[in-house]
């Protein structure tokens, strides 16, 4: 038996690069300050609890590989990527980087030629100017993008179907609009240490919390839930 340890992401501004202070300050400008803050602590405690359980994750004797949402390479230019990112605060690579120390190994998980496009694709949203053409160009990313994550998805199955082995253990750490579970083989147990549709569900209230309250906190809440053991 194959299995996948499954742990949604919810990006922080410090995975965000070169874009990291114009996002935030537009989750400022839209939501306002206090607001902000407020989900930027909920992302903080998620990525505390998923830290938490990958710390106890016995990798003594064991085989286990890592997937990475983008990682588009392995070996010394993974470890690079994962350095670089940890020096830039990232939260999901400093858990990566203590697996790695404890023997875990980064598998190569995404098309560099995919990634890039919809990189490209996000650059092209304008951040001012007419109303009537940035929300032209939103919904043609929308478009575009749901066709290119489906392909990203297909890849990413078929990575994982193609280097994980029997008895083996992957854990991938995927953006929670990704749909990779219908892809992959039967034979790999999937072990999904937040559900996917709950931490989605999350992300889609943001702009409508404020008539979705009850249920906006209800899914803050879970995701800042300590994890059990399956």
């Amino acid at each position: 038996m194959k299995t996948l340890i499954y742990v949604p992401i919810i990006h922080t501004s410090a995975d965000m690069g070169s874009m990291a202070a114009e996002l935030t300050q537009k989750g400022i400008d839209e939501f306002g300050r206090e607001f902000w803050e407020t989900h930027v602590d909920t992302v903080n405690k998620y990525w505390e609890i998923i830290s938490q359980y990958c710390d106890t994750i016995g990798l003594g004797g064991k085989v286990v590989k890592i997937y990475q949402d983008g990682m588009v390479a392995d070996g010394e230019i993974a470890i690079k990527i994962m350095e670089d990112s940890v020096k830039a605060g990232s939260k999901n690579y400093e858990i990566i980087s203590r697996l790695v120390k404890r023997g875990a190994i980064i598998v190569r998980t995404e098309d560099i030629s995919m990634v890039k496009k919809e990189l490209e694709m996000l650059k092209l949203i304008p951040s001012s100017g007419p109303l009537i053409m940035k929300l032209i160009r939103i919904i043609r990313f929308k478009i575009s993008r749901s066709k290119l994550l489906n392909q990203r998805d297909e890849y990413i199955a078929g990575r994982i179907a193609a280097t994980l082995g029997p008895n083996e253990t992957g854990i991938i750490f995927l953006g929670a609009y990704h749909n990779i579970l219908d892809k992959l083989p039967k034979d790999i147990r999937i072990n999904e240490q937040k559900e996917i549709h709950k931490v989605r569900e999350y992300q889609k209230l943001l702009p409508f919390y404020a008539i979705k309250k009850q249920r906006f906190e209800e899914l803050s809440q879970y995701l800042i839930k300590p994890i059990v053991s399956k």
